[in-house]
């Protein structure tokens, strides 16, 4: 394939790592600067300018877009996409997971473990805020924020109180995190690829420091993760849209708890570590999926009049509970189950004989008046009613 690397740093390690491993892969690969692009929007077709010149085509291209350029960054990585070329990480997933509260809500969203987080602005709400996470000490961080700057642990109330109202005042959002002290100043970072941990390190922070980054002076070490560290961390890249990623996660009493989900991962730490070739993983998995570019289904799947895409519950009660999916009457209703969505598990295409069960999640496509007579009525919030004399006079 004909590879391209975004990277402002050429000399990296991780950048050096992954077009090393190209190259010994026998593909063309060449490290291209994000902010010498230019992003041409006048033509019949979305175009690429590179240095002011056209770009060539390529196959792949594999995003290494800084927290400092993320706006343009994800624009560019935005136009390959609208030019088909296949990308791991889509520009929703980078952008998403650069805001840690739209990262947090995303992933609250699909009930990935998490430790308890809420997000606040007016200085009232700090202390219930603080207390709903389980009181003091307590994590307090930036909403943008790398390699643990802007990550601080308070260790009072009235520390926290004055830290968030000092952030706040330089117009700084910040995040209220409950502290896990049970992980001890460890963590896991799992490096995703695709659908499975390709590799995975301990992260410990040194002396008093509570933050393991290895920027922060952490030793790190191998590990090798349980099913349960493995099925959450390769669910929430994929919930963000990042099919190479470094997802962390802390060891608390009940499993993993995911902090971060990292859309440019560092590749020395965890090849030091464990001795693995990730850079040759990550390049070996775009080749095979370089035919596959993203694509926004939705939108693909609404462009016929009166279909679309719709996610209709089985509620327990149902008649469908019990019933075979073939014998759901969906066919004949003429809509298409896509997915189905049992708890933490997809089930891709389910077949026929698939027996329908309460809170089962059907992604589907198909009539849309068909699929919205299947949805129950939202409830109706209660409105106020005016009297007579609050209202203007009819005008005549």
């Amino acid at each position: 394939m004909k590879l391209a690397i975004l990277s402002r740093a050429p000399r990296s390690y991780s950048t050096q790592r992954l077009r090393t491993a190209a190259i010994d892969r026998g593909h063309d690969v060449k490290v291209l600067n994000t902010l010498r692009f230019g992003i041409d929007l006048s033509g019949d077709e979305p175009d690429l300018l590179f240095r002011g010149k056209q770009l060539s085509t390529y196959d792949a291209v594999l995003p290494r877009i800084g927290n400092s350029i993320t706006y343009f960054g994800t624009a560019v990585v935005r136009q390959f996409e609208q030019m088909d070329v296949y990308t791991p990480n889509t520009s929703y997933g980078i952008a998403n997971s650069r805001d840690k509260l739209r990262a947090t809500q995303i992933l609250s969203r699909h009930k990935i473990p998490m430790p308890a987080t809420t997000f606040v602005r007016d200085r009232a709400d700090v202390i219930p805020a603080i207390e709903r996470v389980g009181g003091a000490p307590v994590v307090i961080k930036l909403l943008e924020g790398t390699q643990g700057i802007g990550v601080i642990l308070a260790p009072t109330i009235k520390v926290a109180e004055a830290i968030i109202e000092t952030l706040q005042s330089t117009r700084q959002n910040v995040l209220i995190q409950r502290f896990v002290k049970e992980s001890k100043g460890r963590d896991i970072r799992a490096l995703v690829v695709g659908d499975r941990v390709v590799a995975a390190m301990r992260r410990v922070a040194q002396g008093d420091e509570f933050r393991s980054n290895v920027h922060r002076g952490g030793s790190v070490e191998a590990v090798e993760l349980d099913e349960e560290f493995e099925r959450v961390a390769v669910r929430s890249a994929q919930i963000m849209g990042l099919r190479v990623a470094g997802v962390d996660m802390l060891e608390g009493r009940k499993g993993p708890q995911v902090m971060e989900v990292n859309s440019s991962p560092g590749l020395e730490g965890i090849e030091t570590a464990t001795k693995l070739d990730v850079a040759g993983a990550i390049v070996d998995y775009m080749a095979n999926q370089v035919a596959f570019p993203d694509i926004d289904v939705r939108q693909r799947l609404t462009v016929s009049t009166g279909y679309g895409v719709a996610e209709i519950v089985v509620h327990t009660g149902s008649d469908m509970v019990g019933k075979k999916l073939g014998d759901s009457g969906l066919d004949e209703r003429d809509i298409t189950v896509l997915t189905l969505h049992r708890g933490p598990h997809v089930i891709p295409n389910p077949r026929n004989k698939t027996v329908l069960e309460g809170e089962d999640r059907l992604l589907c496509f198909g009539k849309l008046e068909e699929m919205r007579s299947m949805i129950p009525d939202r409830k109706q919030k209660r409105v106020r009613r005016l009297m007579k004399k609050h209202l203007p006079p009819e005008s005549l």
